[in-house]
């Protein structure tokens, strides 16, 4: 009964969309008040019966409804609790409902905090928001109703996919489709803005927000799939340019390079047109990372679906929506005027490079991605296109972007004098330089990478760390900096996470050891000032699978620091076997180990890396995202403010 309730509340929402979709925007068209107002109770609406439908969902997992398809599919009775809620997302058709879901849910947000955003521009955003949903609820219902009944259900699941069975993949994708679908609302707004023809700094200030938002969800979500691939899949790997994690990240990309360009657009009322461009392609390419995962057109672990047909469904969807939204911004980009002057050396040049840059390298990581693909259907190749093209091609603009990140955040607007910020920033750079020449001197001549990389890093924090004291001005009265903008101080954080995040890949990449053997019990072995001794192998009895659990002492100088307990798991119902990496997290290095096949005789082939500053990759992010948090915080930024700025076009009341 609840899930044809869910199923029936599905259908209505798509029906509430629709009007969502037509009455506002002929209402703002026309300068109805009435029709203008219907805007906000349908999106809460809509919100309230998708919110129920996905609960109905959920509940059928929970309580292993097996009448239900996808529940069949996608759950066992045997299965632990967290990954029965998990597996409502962890499969095509119930991950597509979550998408809706929240693209609702930033539409219900919209509703309920934008009271003070002129009527007509409200209403326009909110029936963009609404067609979007209308053309993916169509999608679902039409190809990938997670509703569909079994006229005779089994009496068991087939289980979910091992791999998604683990807390990192039950938080990863909820993270994901926040950030995803958080730039549908940039992008609702760069519509509404075209279709109105005005951009001003009002509406820089109310689409940051939005941007600032979906950008931390998706920095979230993007650490926790790589910490998931790093010790789920046993390879010793945080990142491996896979199609579906380049889906991810070029969205990640455009999305930051939107945040910097609306602080302009909200500063200095320049660069209008790009940040609209901007926010078309931010939501252009999160649903070119959809196409992908959905379609089958490109082959990758995390692949939701394999149908090509749902894959052309997508492709309309975008073609439609990027495709109109781009012709519209041709048509109506001319009308957007900037108003301000900068000259060369300026804060708005040093974001115009930062908006460069992240650009191209999104263009780059998009053309790696799709060449297999484009080289397949032109000229008849089969092809892989793998890391060491993205690192080629990629690595060049993050470190020109690091370079003159710490040197544009201290710029002033409008005109700046470069001697005097360079003054500034010379304790900065010759700390990060002698750091690195260090870093050189006790690697005893090995790779570059790693110095470079830590002077790119130490420079990213020394150059937030140096940004912050010129705020105590001369008196160095550090008071001053607890009476800083929370969105100042979130910059700061933001920029010295991705030093961290920089210096923690460097690390890794330049000073990694790796040790394959075949290991003896009770015979111990070194690996790089590590002893390890692997104890036993002993075959457990997990929930829903079996495992083989081996038993690692792990030594240091004489002195046991841990045991470890890598596995080898064999699911019998999903017929899948996966790799538990054991790791000794420390605050300057990782050991990782993991079990391979027995050898006979007492033996076992056991992999052992040691990974320094691994964790740093990860807490880089978190920090990133927690910059980005502080921003968000700043009573400045919050969605109303600065609205009264903006006067309502003429003909349209005021509220």
């Amino acid at each position: 009964m609840i899930t044809e309730l869910g199923h029936f509340a599905l259908i209505l929402a798509f029906l509430v969309a629709i009007v969502q979709t037509v009455v506002p925007i002929i209402g703002a068209h026309k300068r109805w008040p009435g029709w203008m107002s219907v805007a906000e109770p349908a999106a809460t609406t809509q919100f309230l019966l998708l919110g129920f439908a996905f609960a109905a969902l959920t509940y059928a997992f929970v309580t292993s409804d097996f009448s239900l398809r996808l529940v069949v599919l996608n759950s066992h009775s045997a299965k632990p609790m967290l990954y029965k809620i998990s597996g409502v997302w962890g499969n095509h058709e119930g991950s597509m409902l979550l998408w809706v879901l929240i693209l609702s849910l930033f539409g219900a947000m919209v509703a309920w905090f934008g009271a003070q955003l002129p009527p007509s521009l409200r209403a326009r955003v909110l029936s963009v928001q609404a067609a979007i949903g209308v053309a993916f609820l169509a999608f679902i219902l039409f190809t990938s109703n997670p509703f569909l009944r079994l006229a005779v259900p089994p009496f068991d699941g087939q289980d979910l996919n091992p791999l998604l069975q683990d807390p990192g993949l039950a938080f990863h994708p909820p993270f994901l489709y926040l950030g995803y679908v958080g730039l549908s609302v940039c992008f609702s707004f760069a519509v509404a803005a075209l279709i109105e023809g005005r951009v001003d700094a009002a509406w820089g200030r109310w689409v940051r927000p939005w941007t600032l938002a979906a950008w931390i969800f998706l920095t979230i979500g993007i650490a926790l799939g790589s910490w998931w691939a790093y010790y789920e899949l046993g390879w010793g790997g945080f990142w491996f340019w896979d199609p579906v994690e380049n889906a991810s990240f070029m969205p990640w990309l455009f999305a930051a390079a939107l945040l910097h360009s609306s602080i302009v657009v909200e500063k200095r009322e320049a660069l209008k047109s790009w940040t609209i461009l901007l926010a078309i392609m931010a939501f252009g390419f999160s649903m070119i990372g959809t196409f992908i995962v959905r379609s089958g057109v490109l082959t990758s672990v995390h692949a939701f679906a394999n149908d090509p047909e749902r894959g052309v469904f997508i492709l309309m969807i975008l073609a439609v929506f990027t495709g109109g939204a781009l012709t519209l911004f041709a048509a109506r980009a001319g009308t957007m005027e900037a108003k301000g002057v900068f000259a060369v050396v300026s804060r708005e040049s040093a974001l115009v490079a930062n908006n460069i840059l992240l650009s191209v390298a999104s263009l780059v990581v998009f053309v790696g991605t799709i060449w297999p693909l484009a080289a397949e259907m032109f000229f008849d190749r089969k092809l892989s296109v793998g890391a060491p093209f993205f690192d080629m091609a990629f690595t060049p603009f993050m470190v020109v972007l690091g370079l003159i990140l710490p040197l544009g955040a201290m710029l002033p607007w409008k005109r700046a004098k470069p001697g005097r910020v360079t003054r500034q920033l010379l304790p900065a750079l010759v700390l990060a330089l002698a750091l690195a020449g260090l870093t050189w001197a006790m690697q005893s001549g090995r790779s570059l990478l790693g110095p470079v990389g830590l002077f790119l890093g130490s420079w990213l924090v020394f150059g937030s760390l140096t940004d912050l004291w010129t705020r105590t001005g001369r008196s160095r009265d550090l008071r001053r900096l607890m009476r800083l903008p929370r969105a100042d101080w979130g910059k700061s954080v933001a920029h010295a996470g991705l030093g961290i995040t920089i210096f923690g890949i460097a690390g890794l990449t330049a000073w990694q050891t790796e040790d394959i053997r075949v290991a003896n019990i009770g015979e111990p072995f070194e690996v790089s000032g590590y002893e390890l001794t692997l104890n036993s192998v002993e075959r457990v009895r997990g929930p829903n699978y079996f495992s083989t659990t081996a038993n690692v002492t792990l030594a240091q100088d004489g002195q046991q620091i841990a045991t470890l307990y890598p596995e080898k798991r064999s699911y019998p119902v999903a017929k899948m076997p996966t790799t538990e990496a054991a790791i000794d997290y420390r605050f300057l290095r990782d050991v990782y180990v993991v079990i391979g096949d027995a050898q006979g005789n007492d033996a076992w082939t056991m992999r052992t890396y040691v990974k320094p500053l691994a964790g740093w990759i990860w807490a880089g992010c978190l920090i990133m995202a927690l910059g980005g948090g502080l921003s968000l915080t700043d009573r400045r930024y919050r969605v109303a403010a600065g609205a009264r700025k903006a006067p309502a076009p003429a003909g349209v009341p005021a509220e």
